[in-house]
């Protein structure tokens, strides 16, 4: 496992062992991050990454010209991950972790008045959470933001969450990534 692309291209990354982490694949990832990259939804943007996992997307995210990035995991091996991964390609100051699980971390954002440009949700295929974090994550989108959930390709997405519309769905083999536009902006 690799950063792509941007200024830590090529970079190593570790992952947790066990089978509770699902890496993205390299050609999964590289096909979301230049559809993001189209829409220019990465430079300076304030990204959330829930399920973070080892951190991958959101350092890709760092990588290619976020500015910031919250990365949410419930594993403490997970948490570890993302620190070695973080110090590793220099972005430490540049990103948060929030070892909890996803709806107490999420509330906990909420209270603060933060809003992300883009969401990254790749919880496990299995569990029936993709919804529940959707719903919960679109309330922190800035007007015009982006989320973007990977999921099974056997179990598309509805094509609106929240207040989130689909407008893309992606098959990559057993993996899809969809792409959720906010239908109307909030008062922040």
């Amino acid at each position: 496992m690799r950063v792509i692309s941007g200024t830590a291209g090529g970079l190593r990354l570790v992952a947790p062992t066990g089978r509770e982490t699902r890496p993205t694949a390299d050609r999964v990832k590289e096909a979301m991050f230049s559809i993001l990259e189209s829409r220019g939804a990465l430079q300076d943007a304030s990204v959330l990454d829930i399920f973070a996992g080892s951190g991958a997307l959101g350092i890709e995210a760092l990588s290619r010209g976020a500015s910031r990035v919250i990365m949410i995991d419930k594993s403490r091996q997970a948490a570890e991950s993302i620190r070695k991964n973080l110090a590793n390609t220099s972005f430490a100051a540049n990103a948060e972790i929030m070892c909890s699980d996803f709806a107490v971390a999420l509330e906990r954002i909420r209270k603060t008045g933060s809003f992300f440009d883009l969401v990254l949700i790749d919880p496990p295929y299995t569990g029936g959470i993709h919804l529940k974090a959707i719903e919960l994550a679109s309330g922190l989108l800035a007007p015009g933001g982006l989320l973007l959930a990977e999921t099974s390709s056997k179990l598309p997405l509805p094509d609106h969450a929240g207040n989130l519309s689909r407008s893309d769905r992606r098959v990559y083999g057993d993996t899809a990534i969809e792409l959720f536009l906010a239908e109307e902006s909030h008062a922040p």
